[in-house]
């Protein structure tokens, strides 16, 4: 187990040999696997007993993975890793805007599946232990126009009013505010947001579309994180902009 401490995990997919397989691995790795097969189910017992993570399939009987992850993230930030299909885009980027962390497609190997547990327990226990710290009257870091960045304290604002961000989010602010003026492609922000060397890039237009909708004036139309034709994204200062209209 590479965690502090051991970690509760619920695993919910209604297929019993990816369930067993699935808990088998996690087990193995030191964590404590609960299981359920449909998604009333899940839902009851992530109310019952909140685990640190759910790993949860889209296609379930009684409720959809959809509906379970939409009802138990309103308790609050519990991580949540999708099972989708391999074929199924519209899914797994349904996933994404509903706020699961992260996806995994099937067939998938279990031990893949165990190091993205670990990554996102990884960020959301930095994030509980930061958000749990006094609060500081005012953010130290990173700004661009409204927005204030603390990488450490991992809260970021926007005009003073605290931004609702996932895990992913985040990282993903903080890499445009690090980078500003620099024409990044969705290659390499999944290499070095995510950490990975190759996926499907659409998870980064979701979380592009995602944290435009919380920090810009007018999503549709950003000036913010502006779109590079063939490239990939920009992030523009207010500083910027203002010289680009005066010009």
């Amino acid at each position: 187990m590479r965690l502090d401490t051991v970690k509760r995990v619920l695993v919910v997919d209604d297929d019993p040999t990816v369930s067993e397989v699935v808990a088998g691995y996690l087990t193995r790795a030191g964590f404590d696997v609960d299981v359920a097969a449909d998604g009333p189910s899940a839902v009851a017992r992530a109310m019952a007993q909140p685990p640190e993570l759910v790993v949860l399939d889209l296609m379930l009987p009684g409720m959809d993975g959809l509906e379970v992850c939409r009802r138990i993230r309103e308790t609050g930030p519990l991580p949540v890793i999708m099972l989708t299909a391999r074929g199924d885009e519209e899914d797994r980027i349904l996933g994404l805007e509903v706020g699961a962390d992260d996806y995994v497609t099937k067939p998938f190997s279990p031990r893949e599946l165990v190091l993205r547990v670990e990554s996102v327990l990884r960020r959301a226990g930095a994030l509980a232990t930061a958000q749990s710290a006094p609060s500081a009257p005012r953010l130290t870091g990173l700004w661009a126009g409204p927005l204030a960045l603390d990488p450490t304290a991992r809260r970021a604002t926007r005009h003073g009013q605290e931004l609702a961000l996932t895990f992913r989010e985040f990282d993903l602010l903080e890499f445009f505010l690090r980078n500003p003026g620099r024409a990044t492609s969705r290659e390499e922000l999944m290499r070095r947001v995510w950490g990975w060397e190759f996926g499907d890039l659409s998870t980064v237009t979701v979380h592009v579309r995602r944290l435009r909708e919380k920090i810009e004036d007018d999503p549709a139309r950003p000036r913010l994180i502006n779109t590079v034709w063939g490239v990939g994204y920009r992030f523009d200062t207010p500083e910027t902009n203002g010289a680009d209209d005066a010009a």
